[in-house]
C-alpha cells in the first residue's frame, strides 16, 4: 500500500537543492512508512463524531476533527523500557501495539471573529486526514468566515491544510499568526540540513506554504495576547517555536496544547519519556511535565490536537503521574 505523496507536487526550493532534495521513498520509510505499517483495516476511512463544543463566557469553542493517524507503539517511544510502555496501554484499555491519534482543530467565535487554532493536514499527507472542511460543512462555518488562523507549530498534521489542490489559501480572508520562533527556525536555510531524513520533507512542505502567507502573516511571542482573551504559552521541545494558548473569559480557562501533549495514556503516566516526535526529546519531557502540573494546579481545561475525540477535559494527579478526565 503506497500513501500518495506524489500528490503533494512540493516544489524543491534553492535551499532543498543545495541540502539534496528530498527522496520521498526514504520520507516513506520513516513516518508515513510507519503508518502504514498499522493494520489496514485502522486506516479505513470511518466517519467520525466531527464536532464538540465549549461554551466559554461571551465566547464559544468548537472542536472538529481533521480524521486520525496510527503508528507502531515502538516507533512513537523507542527509547521507552517496552514491557512497561505495554502495560500501561493495557491498564489504559489501548492497544499496545498500535497509537491511534485523533486530529482535533480548535476553532474559537468571539464577537464578529472566528479563529481556527492549526488548519489540518489537508490533503497531502496521509489517507485518513484531511477530513477538516467536510467536517467544518457539517457546522455549518464555511471557510470565508474564519478571520484568524493562527497556528501551534509547522508539522504538517497542523499546517498543510493551509493550501488546496490549487495552492489557493483555503482561509482566503483570514489574517494569519504564528510565533516568531517557530517561523525563524522553518524558514532557516538549515532546517533541511538539521532534520532527520524521514523528515526532511517536513521542512520542505513548511517552507512551501509560509510562501502562500509571507506577505500576510504576523508574529508573536510566547505571553502576548494574539487574539480577544487568548495568550500564547511557550511550550517548545516538540519543535523549536511551538506554542500552546490559554483562553481566558469562562468559568474555567482553557488550554489549547497542540503537541506539547499528546498521547492520553503516556503523555500523562510518564510525562518523563522522551518521544521520537519531539524535535528535542529532552526539553519535549519537561515542557510535559511542567505544563501538565499547572493545568492541574489551576483546574484549567484541556484540548488536545491527538487525544480522542473530541479531545476536551481535565488532568487531575493520581499518585505521582495524571489522569485524563473527558469533559
Amino acid at each position: 500500500m503506497y500513501i500518495p505523496l506524489a500528490r503533494n507536487r512540493e516544489k524543491m526550493s534553492p535551499i532543498a537543492t543545495n541540502a539534496h532534495a528530498v527522496d520521498r521513498r526514504k520520507f516513506l520509510s520513516g513516518v508515513a512508512a510507519a503508518l502504514l505499517a498499522a493494520p489496514l483495516s485502522a486506516l479505513a476511512t470511518r466517519r467520525s463524531s466531527a464536532i464538540g463544543h465549549i461554551s466559554l463566557g461571551d465566547g464559544d469553542l468548537t472542536v472538529v476533527s481533521d480524521g486520525f493517524m496510527q503508528l507502531p507503539v515502538g516507533f512513537s517511544f523507542p527509547g521507552a523500557p517496552q514491557d512497561d510502555l505495554k502495560m500501561l496501554l493495557s491498564d489504559a484499555g489501548l492497544s499496545a501495539d498500535t497509537l491511534k491519534n485523533d486530529c482535533n482543530i480548535t476553532l474559537l467565535r468571539r464577537g464578529d471573529r472566528l479563529a481556527i487554532f492549526d488548519v489540518g493536514a489537508g490533503s497531502n499527507f496521509v489517507p485518513t486526514t484531511g477530513k477538516l472542511l467536510k467536517n467544518l460543512a457539517e457546522t455549518g462555518i464555511e471557510p470565508k468566515d474564519v478571520t484568524d488562523v493562527i497556528f501551534t507549530h509547522a508539522h504538517p498534521d497542523h499546517l498543510w491544510g493551509l493550501v488546496d489542490e490549487f495552492d489557493e489559501l483555503v482561509f482566503s480572508n483570514a489574517r494569519y499568526q504564528i510565533s516568531a520562533g517557530e517561523w525563524d527556525f522553518w524558514s532557516s536555510p538549515k532546517a533541511v540540513e538539521v532534520m532527520p531524513e524521514d523528515r526532511k520533507a517536513f521542512a520542505v512542505g513548511a517552507r512551501n506554504r509560509f510562501a502562500a502567507i509571507e506577505d500576510v502573516v504576523s508574529f508573536f511571542k510566547p505571553g502576548d495576547e494574539i487574539f480577544p482573551g487568548v495568550e500564547a504559552v511557550d511550550t517548545q521541545g516538540h519543535t523549536p517555536g511551538h506554542v500552546s494558548f490559554a483562553v481566558h473569559g469562562g468559568t474555567e480557562p482553557v488550554l489549547i496544547v497542540g503537541d506539547a501533549i499528546v498521547n492520553v495514556a503516556i503523555s500523562l503516566a510518564r510525562p518523563d519519556w522522551p518521544m521520537a516526535s519531539d524535535q528535542d526529546p529532552q526539553a519535549g519531557a519537561r515542557t510535559r511535565s511542567w505544563l501538565l502540573d499547572r493545568i492541574a494546579t489551576e483546574k484549567m481545561r484541556l484540548i488536545a490536537f491527538h487525544f480522542p475525540h473530541p479531545a476536551s477535559g481535565l488532568i487531575e494527579r493520581k499518585d505521582n503521574t495524571y489522569r485524563f478526565v473527558p469533559a
